[in-house]
Parts: C-alpha cells; structure tokens; sequence
C-alpha cells in the first residue's frame, strides 16, 4: 500500500528516476487527467474520465498508468479560499486514500486553489468554443494543477 503525500518533497523522494507524473483534477462527475514528461518539466492535458463508481474510475487510471510508466500520481485538493478545507476537500482525501489502496503508486495532495478559474481563462484567450470549453475544462485543471507541482519539484531541487 502507498501513501498519500501533502509534503512535495518527500513524495518526490518516493519516486523512481524518469517515471512520469499523473495530475488529477477529481469532480464530482468527472475526473481531468494530464500526464507529465519523464523530466516532470512539462505537463500535458491528456483526458476526462466520465466518473462512475470507485472501482471502475481506479481500473481506468491503472490502465492509464501502466500504459504512460506513470510512477506517482498529482491530485489536487481543492481548498476554500482562506485555506480551510470543506467537503470537496474531505472527498479528495477519501479518494486519495482509496487510490493507494489499489494502486502500487505515491499519491500527492496538491492544492488547487483557482485552478479551473486558470484553466477557463486559458480556453477563452485560446478562443476555444463553449462547448469545447465544457468538453476539456477538467483536463485542462488537471495540468495546471500538475504543472504547478512539477515547478514546486523544480524549485526544490534547485535549492
């Protein structure tokens, strides 16, 4: 079983060198997912998984692991404005738990605040269409979120 991680540093020192990250922006009806380089320089939007039941979702994100040599995985922890933690939080918690409990891979909690705000901005300067916008918001958030953690992983090891 693997652990859930809120310090950056120390899920890093539970990585394997040149395995890739995967971020994940966890909603209620969907999860965004984005995937890192093997350098975890770059973060790329990659998906959105249709949410269903537990077990299902983690199937999807094993094969997505396995099929990208994913070796930890990004979720972000959405937090309110003033850093306090509601039930949206609680619910990530639950799922990241839940996550090391069937899949083999470190899980770090990254806090998301206004990274769906960052990720509609981005399509509105792209020009990208409502409907666009609605289809990839999710997996857009998901590399924000996991670019934001892959600078923080940069800024530690710069030190």
């Amino acid at each position: 079983m693997s652990a859930v991680h809120e310090n950056p540093a120390e899920f890093a020192a539970t990585l394997a060198p040149g395995a890739a990250l995967m971020g994940l922006d966890l909603g209620t009806k969907t999860i965004g997912v984005a995937v890192s380089d093997a350098t975890r320089r770059i973060a790329s939007p990659l998906r959105v998984i249709r949410r269903t039941k537990f077990t299902a979702d983690a199937a999807t994100l094993a094969a997505l692991a396995t099929e990208r040599g994913i070796g930890g995985i990004v979720l972000g922890l959405p937090r309110n404005m003033d850093g306090s933690e509601g039930p949206r939080a609680q619910s990530a918690r639950a799922f990241a738990r839940n996550l090391t409990g069937v899949l083999p891979l470190p899980v770090a909690l990254w806090d998301e605040r206004l990274s769906t705000v960052e990720a509609e901005r981005a399509l509105l300067v792209a020009d990208a269409s409502r409907r666009k916008r609605a289809e990839v918001i999710d997996q857009v958030a998901a590399g924000i979120i996991l670019q934001g953690f892959l600078d923080r992983l940069a800024y530690l090891a710069a030190r």
